[in-house]
């Protein structure tokens, strides 16, 4: 055996196998690097992008929030001043009822003034005839002198 011979028969081997990896071995290896080169790439492009979009929607969701809270805000400005309205028209409803109560009591005290003077007039006329009977020593007929009696309550 010749080392010779040996040797150019592995190189030539050695050169075929070379050969049949460079054209069928290497190609599907080097398919799958690329591949996954690109499956990486995107990952990391589809990671980048969800970060983005992760600020966008948390810079969208504290803008709503900053609206929701300011919508909140208006809503109690406008309940307080509807409140302070309900109030102040409770408030002029409820003097509006007094000052009707009070003008009621007037009318009411006035019509008592009225009747207790008219009993007061005809019990007064009632005495200035007894009176006058007494002094007249006779009896003057009330429903005779009637006429006179009203103008002397008249002018009581």
């Amino acid at each position: 055996m010749n080392i010779n011979a040996t040797l150019i028969a592995q190189t030539i081997m050695f050169v075929l196998f070379v050969w049949f990896c460079m054209k069928y071995v290497w190609p599907p290896i080097m398919q799958a690097l690329s591949d996954r080169k690109k499956q990486i790439a995107d990952g990391l492009a589809a990671g980048e992008q969800g970060k983005r979009e992760l600020e966008l929607a948390s810079k969208a969701a504290s803008e709503d929030l900053e609206k929701a809270k300011q919508k909140a805000a208006e809503i109690i400005a406008q309940a307080e001043k509807r409140s302070s309205q309900v109030v102040e028209e409770a408030k002029g409803l409820a003097k509006e009822e007094g000052d009707r109560i009070v003008a009621s009591a007037k009318a009411e005290v006035e019509q008592e003034i009225f009747r207790a003077r008219e009993v007061l007039r005809q019990n007064v006329a009632d005495l200035a005839v007894a009176g006058a009977a007494k002094i007249l020593d006779r009896e003057v007929d009330a429903k005779a002198h009637a006429e006179l009696l009203k103008t002397i309550k008249a002018e009581l």
